[in-house]
């Protein structure tokens, strides 16, 4: 075999020790876990912010606003997690309104606590599984390094019994040691950049639904004057 096959990447892959394919393996399931989630959660979330827009139009268009909670009320699947919020929200304001014994205040904090109860559903839906891209990112280099020390130390005891090591000797151990640190690093740099992206784009969904829920509770005060 010449130098040039004995330095391929499959070529190192398949010389290396066992110790190391398994990491190797673990590195490239991470990898593709990691690549599953982040079409996932970038889709789930790219429609989570267009619906938002969508919703903040319709309902600052003028429309009535019991058309609009009926029609959101009638597919809670398609007006997105603000509309799930609205519906939420004027649900419980139409319920507490026609009990004769509570303060408009009272009505006012429980449409706001259903709200947030919603909102809160909205954001652990929008959230789940980038656990894991934080996980896979800062981790996955720390394994990799592992994979590669362990390949370091399985070459030099393999020289241990040679009188004078030649650097075509020491580099295909060398070599395929270092694979399972590009692996690591290729499992978590698209990791790193998706997680951080995610939480900056659920950040400011979150302001939005903070900053709708505010301005939907003075509508419905002023409703109850």
């Amino acid at each position: 075999m010449n130098a040039t096959s004995d330095l391929s990447i499959l070529s190192l892959i398949a010389q290396a020790s066992l110790v190391v394919k398994l990491v190797m393996a673990l590195l490239a399931v991470t990898s593709l876990v990691s690549w599953y989630w982040i079409f996932r959660k970038g889709i789930a979330i790219r429609a989570g912010r267009l619906s938002t827009l969508e919703f903040e139009r319709e309902f600052w268009s003028g429309g009535d606003l019991g058309t609009l909670y009926r029609s959101a009320a009638n597919s809670r699947e398609a007006i997105g997690p603000l509309g799930r919020i609205f519906e939420a929200g004027y649900r419980e304001f139409t319920k507490l309104r026609g009990q004769n014994n509570l303060d408009a205040s009272d009505i006012i904090a429980g449409a706001r606590r259903a709200m947030r109860a919603t909102s809160q559903r909205e954001l652990d839906d929008l959230e789940a599984h980038t656990a894991f891209l934080a996980s896979a990112g800062s981790v996955s280099p720390y394994v990799g390094l592992f994979g590669t020390v362990w390949g370091i130390m399985h070459a030099f005891r393999g020289l241990g019994d040679v009188g004078s090591a030649t650097l075509a000797q020491v580099a295909p151990g060398i070599a395929e040691a270092l694979v399972a640190t590009a692996i690591g690093l290729f499992a978590a740099i698209p990791a790193v950049v998706a997680y951080n992206r995610f939480a900056y784009d659920i950040d400011r969904l979150n302001v939005r639904f903070d900053s709708f829920m505010e301005e939907f509770s003075n509508i419905l005060q002023r409703q109850l004057r």
